[in-house]
């Protein structure tokens, strides 16, 4: 038996009766697989556990607009495939996983709205961002005047640590949304642009200064020590702009 292979590969492996070298999927095996199941069989006839691969075919089924039941039918037909039973746990888990993220994923895309949090979505602000250039082209004004976005990173919390799962992470930034609501209670759109950091699109004007004072003593009421603030400028032309939020999106 090679080095690295995992208890989950061996009870894989005995459950399909494989050998333990390394072989290859036949042409009649791949054949009879779902579609986006092929790297899981791989996996599987290589004695690899096949999680990694179980994740990707999860994701990219939800994608595809597969339901969850016709992912795990597709998972318990390439285990049939090849010989097997039922699938281990840890490949069901994976994959359910995996869709159930995609999906939320794409809901949160054609929604206006973070369920979880209450802060708009990307997209949502992406076209607001849109609708801005085009009202500064429209009256002949520059947006780099107009407008900016201000953008908290979130850090650790007072007790100096991070929220490492989902969560936590979003519950940081609910009570977040609800403090910059407070502050920014006007027109701003204030989005969610990635797991641990907020966008609001803002006017500039003689307050921002002191908006922005108030923002970091809010944060400070919220336990929220090491968290970033600052504003970023908007650049002319609205693919620029777009552009420019995608970097803070990363």
């Amino acid at each position: 038996m090679r080095s690295g292979r995992t208890s989950f590969s061996r009870r894989a492996a005995a459950d399909l009766r494989w050998s333990m070298r390394e072989r290859r999927l036949t042409e009649q095996e791949r054949h009879q697989l779902p579609p986006r199941f092929e790297a899981v069989a791989e996996a599987l006839v290589a004695g690899d556990s096949p999680a990694a691969a179980c994740a990707v075919a999860g994701r990219a089924l939800a994608w595809d607009g597969a339901s969850l039941g016709e992912a795990l039918s597709g998972l318990r037909e390439t285990w049939e495939a090849l010989g097997g039973v039922t699938p281990d746990f840890a490949a069901v888990e994976a994959l359910s996983v995996a869709w159930s993220e995609a999906t939320l994923e794409f809901l949160h895309d054609v929604s206006c709205e973070d369920p979880l949090t209450g802060l708009a979505s990307l997209p949502h602000l992406r076209t607001r961002l849109a609708e801005v250039y085009r009202e500064a082209e429209r009256v002949g004004t520059s947006i780099r005047h107009t407008h900016a976005l201000v953008v908290v990173q979130v850090g650790g919390s007072a007790g100096g640590d991070v929220p490492t799962d989902g969560f936590t992470r979003a519950l940081r930034l609910a009570a977040l949304a609800d403090a910059l609501r407070t502050v920014f209670a006007g027109e701003e759109v204030i989005a969610r642009a990635a797991s641990d950091r907020v966008v609001a699109l803002v006017r500039r004007g003689t307050e921002l200064g002191e908006t922005l004072t108030l923002t970091r003593t809010m944060l400070e009421d919220l336990g929220i020590s090491g968290a970033r603030l600052w504003v970023e400028g908007l650049p002319d032309g609205v693919d620029a702009g777009v552009r420019a939020l995608s970097e803070l999106a990363r």
